[in-house]
């Protein structure tokens, strides 16, 4: 008599969350460029030029994107980022 093999689990992946985050920009009357990332609260940096701002607030993103993933407060699974500005 042979011996039946237990059957394989079937392991389901969960598809990667996108996070698209809308960049907003303002300007001061001193000159330096505000941007700010309302679906992260607290994602708000100053820049001397917009692109500065920019690369700034992009790169604090991902900082507590990051954060928020190590603390377990994401979405489980892989994670996919893009930055619209």
């Amino acid at each position: 008599m042979q011996a039946k093999r237990p059957k394989a689990k079937t392991r389901r992946v969960a598809r990667p969350a996108a996070f698209n985050l809308q960049v907003e920009f303002d300007r001061e009357t001193d000159g330096r460029w505000i941007a700010d990332i309302p679906a992260l609260p607290g994602v708000m940096v100053y820049g001397r030029t917009r692109k500065q701002a920019l690369t700034a607030v992009e790169a604090l993103a991902l900082r507590v994107i990051a954060d928020r993933l190590e603390h377990g407060e994401a979405v489980p699974g892989e994670v996919k980022v893009s930055f619209a500005a």
